[in-house]
């Protein structure tokens, strides 16, 4: 488990806080409003906690260049009416205009800074810290400030001035959102309670497939289902003849990965085959309609869209007998209505079983968010892409700033008499 501070190891009264959050919307591209603000939501616990503090936040929209990248006013508008406080917003990231902002604050004042990625160093300055340290971002806004709150899970698997170069110039924090995904996320990569079950699914294969060698490797996982168009991959590669147009899909999905993506599924066929579940029946469209297919009548011209009714069958013992379920990727095309069913029946798993249940962001976050089931799995991942590179053992430069701040935040909080 990553050693950080957390906002309740802190006598957070009066202090002025700079926090990072991840903003970053989906944004409809001819009216662009916003498609859903559950970041947006998922960061009010933090600033409830901090209500006797002055916070300044900094976020991102988008990249330059994208239909999507704006400004920060609407973001600080809704976030008014979530909070039912002001928020008041500036139009500068780390300049004049930012700086008399932020000195004009009292405690329980929020102010969001501009879209950071305005500024060029943002998006050039993704190196090494001591690189990082050298951006105005950085000189203009440190001085400024007691502690650094970050609470961009999110944007956790990047490296730039906002997200990094902070946690060597100001005693630095993981906010209620970023200390809850580390908590929930490390149980899934590093100790979690047996029988472990992981339900890997969605488009792309790869994503799922250096998850599952993560999980079998460090030798946490008892059993992996692939479903989706994971599993029809891993059927393909598993020697079965799914159809041309399923395997050219499938293939699609991994460009131009599909040979890394290829050994990587016979590697754990050959060493892990008995930990693993493959669908052993699926559904495809015909004439506009669902029908039931077992593996034996492959290939098929027709698509495969779901897993079959055995496949769950098989699968619910299993989940329902786990102490432990991750869920990440849908088990079918779960927007076409007669094809939800692999996927709902899943999520139904997940909220029926009284293991921990982990979601491993991303779509099926927000398939969980959309159905109102957040409340009754025990985590529902806000990341997308920070989440699968964690469960997958890659690198997250924000969580090991913050480990790499802890030892010396710790002692100058200490020095300052602002530790619980």
């Amino acid at each position: 488990m990553p050693k950080v501070l957390g906002l309740d190891d802190i006598k957070l009264d009066g202090l002025k806080i700079l926090y990072r959050a991840d903003l970053n919307l989906p944004v409809h591209p001819s009216t662009k409003e916003f498609l859903d603000d559950t970041r947006i939501r998922a960061i009010v616990p933090t600033l409830q906690k901090l209500e006797s503090s002055s916070v300044t936040i900094l976020a991102h929209q988008s990249r330059p260049g994208r239909f999507d990248f704006t400004n920060l006013q609407r973001h600080a508008n809704r976030l008014s009416q979530l909070l039912g406080r002001p928020v008041d917003f500036v139009s500068d990231v780390c300049g004049p205009s930012a700086k008399a902002a932020i000195d004009s604050m009292q405690p329980g004042d929020i102010l969001m800074l501009d879209n950071v990625r305005l500024h060029p160093d943002e998006n050039l300055l993704k190196g090494e810290i001591e690189e990082q340290e050298t951006s105005d971002i950085i000189r203009n806004l440190e001085s400024h400030f007691d502690i650094f709150v970050n609470d961009a899970f999110g944007a956790a698997h990047r490296s730039s001035p906002s997200l990094t170069g902070f946690t060597r110039k100001l005693p630095s924090v993981a906010g209620e959102l970023m200390k809850r995904e580390i908590d929930a996320l490390s149980i899934a990569v590093e100790n979690p309670p047996r029988p472990y079950v992981a339900l890997l699914g969605g488009a792309k294969a790869d994503d799922s497939l250096r998850v599952a060698i993560n999980l079998f490797e460090r030798n946490i996982v008892d059993t992996v289902a692939f479903l989706g168009v994971v599993g029809n991959f891993m059927l393909m590669e598993d020697g079965l003849d799914i159809g041309k147009s399923n395997a050219d899909f499938a293939r699609s999905q991994v460009e131009p990965f599909v040979d890394e993506t290829s050994k990587m599924a016979k590697h754990i066929l050959s060493n892990y085959r008995e930990k693993v579940i493959l669908p052993e029946d699926l559904a495809i469209e015909l004439n506009g309609s669902r029908e039931p297919l077992s593996i034996q009548q492959l290939p098929t011209p027709h698509p495969i869209y779901d897993v079959g009714l055995s496949t769950l069958m098989g699968l619910r013992p299993v989940v329902m007998g786990a102490s432990c379920v991750l869920w990440n990727g849908p088990a079918s095309y779960f927007e076409k209505q007669n094809f939800a069913f692999g996927t709902v029946e899943v999520l139904n798993m997940c909220i029926e079983t009284d293991a921990i249940t982990i979601i491993g962001g991303g779509h099926t976050s927000a398939l969980v968010e959309a159905r109102g089931a957040s409340s009754r799995v025990t985590h529902n991942s806000s990341g997308g892409g920070a989440t699968l590179t964690m469960l997958s053992g890659g690198r997250m430069p924000v969580i090991e700033a913050l480990e790499r701040s802890f030892e010396a935040s710790e002692s100058i909080l200490g020095e300052r008499g602002l530790l619980v």
